[in-house]
C-alpha cells in the first residue's frame, strides 16, 4: 500500500481534531512552526496540509493571524412551507423563517426591467426576447449574506400586478400579494444544483476557498401557465434544506419519544 504524501497526513491528522472538537469552531489552530515541530515536517509541507484543509472550507485563514476552525451557523430551510400560504407568516416567507428560528433577518432589493434569459424565457414559456421583471434579493441572517435571490416575473403578470416592478420590500411577500390580485400559485416545480461561485457569487456572499453554493430555482404555477421562475443561490456551508412529502405522522411521533 502506497504512503500518503506527509502534507496529507498532516491534513488528516488535523481533519480528525476538528471533526472531534479538538478544535472547535472559531477556535485557532497551532502555529505553522509549532504544527511543523509536532509533525517533523518542513513549513512548505504544512502549509499544504492546512491548504487542503482551506479548500474543503474547513479552515480559514487571515494574513498575519494564522489558520482558524470555520464557524458553521447552519439555517435550516423547510422549502416544502416555504412560500405556503397555508402556513401562517409575518411578512414575506424568508423573514417568517429566520424570524422563527430565532435569528435576525435583512435584505437588500435591487428591481430592473430587462430581457428574459434564455434558460427562464424556457422555463416561463414565454419568447426569450420578452421583457420581464427582475427582483433581486440580497439576503443576510444576523448580519452575515446567507443568500441571493434572483425572482424573474414575465411582462404580462407585471401588467396585472403592477407593485411586482416597483423598488423595495413588498411586505406581505409576493405569493401572497399575487393571489390578492387573482393570481394564486397553484404548484411548483424545483431543480437543486451545486457547483463552485463565480467571483461575483463569492464577493456576494463572502464565500472564502473551497466552498460550493447550492443553487435552486422553483418555477412557481398557477392553473394555467408559468407566472415566475425564482433562482436563490445560498452558500453551500451555511443552509439546509428540507423537504415534507406524505404522511410524516411516524416521524413526528419518534421526534417526541
Amino acid at each position: 500500500m502506497t504512503k500518503q504524501p506527509k502534507y496529507r497526513q498532516v491534513a488528516d491528522a488535523l481533519r480528525r481534531e476538528i471533526v472531534n472538537e479538538v478544535y472547535r469552531p472559531g477556535e485557532r489552530l497551532p502555529s505553522e512552526s509549532e504544527l511543523s515541530a509536532r509533525f517533523e515536517a518542513s513549513r512548505n509541507t504544512i502549509r499544504s496540509g492546512l491548504s487542503q484543509l482551506v479548500s474543503e472550507g474547513l479552515i480559514s485563514s487571515s494574513q498575519g493571524l494564522g489558520y482558524e476552525v470555520r464557524t458553521h451557523e447552519v439555517f435550516e430551510l423547510n422549502a416544502s412551507r416555504f412560500e405556503n400560504l397555508s402556513f401562517p407568516q409575518n411578512g414575506d416567507a424568508y423573514s417568517t423563517d429566520v424570524t422563527n428560528a430565532g435569528r435576525r433577518p435583512h435584505q437588500s432589493f435591487r428591481v430592473e426591467i430587462l430581457t428574459t434569459p434564455a434558460d427562464i424565457a424556457e422555463r416561463l414559456k414565454v419568447e426569450p426576447e420578452s421583457r420581464a421583471v427582475l427582483r433581486f434579493c440580497h439576503r443576510f441572517v444576523d448580519d452575515v449574506p446567507w443568500s441571493t435571490q434572483a425572482t424573474y416575473y414575465p411582462s404580462w403578470l407585471a401588467d396585472k400586478a403592477p407593485r411586482l416592478a416597483e423598488p423595495g420590500d413588498i411586505a406581505e411577500g409576493t405569493t401572497r400579494y399575487l393571489a390578492g390580485r387573482g393570481v394564486e400559485q397553484v404548484g411548483y416545480f424545483d431543480e437543486i444544483a451545486t457547483r463552485m461561485p463565480t467571483p461575483d457569487e463569492a464577493r456576494l456572499l463572502e464565500i472564502g476557498a473551497g466552498i460550493p453554493i447550492l443553487i435552486w430555482t422553483r418555477t412557481g404555477y398557477s392553473a394555467d401557465r408559468p407566472i415566475r421562475c425564482t433562482v436563490t443561490t445560498f452558500r453551500g456551508d451555511l443552509n439546509r434544506m428540507n423537504y415534507e412529502i406524505g404522511d410524516l405522522s411516524a416521524r413526528s411521533e419518534n421526534e417526541s419519544q
